[in-house]
């Protein structure tokens, strides 16, 4: 059995990913808890607790991209000053009705699963099948969760408005 090592480029390319997928993760929390607490109208619980279930979905990969990044031989975001930089998830603001949070929160989705699918890529090309595997397994997460808001936009009834 060959075993190959990751040349520093490459390397440095999956720890960079990981970097950024740490940043959107905390960025991505902190806006799903925005929502959560700003929800409001006649389908307030549903939704207060699917943002709720999301946002714990969001934290808990903050630290898998942190350790995933140690474990590929190279370090996670350690300052707070870093995170919003590296984000490619912009920090949710002002006021926003409950549809504009939702619709948000989707396309905040959609560049989140865009980029691990291209950093699963860049994983595989360097030879590291597991942070391959970890956002390949996260991006199926965060699939099901955008399916859901989907659904909660689609309808038109007027009650996420």
């Amino acid at each position: 059995m060959t075993t190959t090592i990751a040349a520093p480029a490459a390397n440095a390319a999956v720890v960079a990913s990981l970097q950024r997928e740490q940043a959107n993760a905390l960025v991505f929390y902190l806006n799903l808890k925005k929502y959560h607490w700003n929800t409001f109208g006649p389908l307030f619980r549903d939704i207060h607790l699917f943002l709720d279930e999301y946002a714990i979905l969001a934290v808990d990969h903050i630290d898998e991209f942190a350790e995933r990044a140690f474990m590929v031989d190279g370090q996670s975001l350690g300052d707070p000053a870093d995170y919003l930089p590296t984000s490619t998830i912009r920090a949710s603001q002002g006021d926003l009705t409950v549809r504009a949070m939702i619709e948000e929160l989707v396309t905040n989705a959609d560049t989140i699963i865009a980029e691990m699918h291209r950093d699963a890529e860049t994983a595989s090309a360097a030879g590291d099948i597991g942070t391959a595997d970890l956002f390949t397994r996260l991006v199926q997460q965060h699939q099901k969760k955008r399916w859901f808001a989907r659904e909660m936009l689609r309808r038109g009834d007027g009650f996420v408005g």
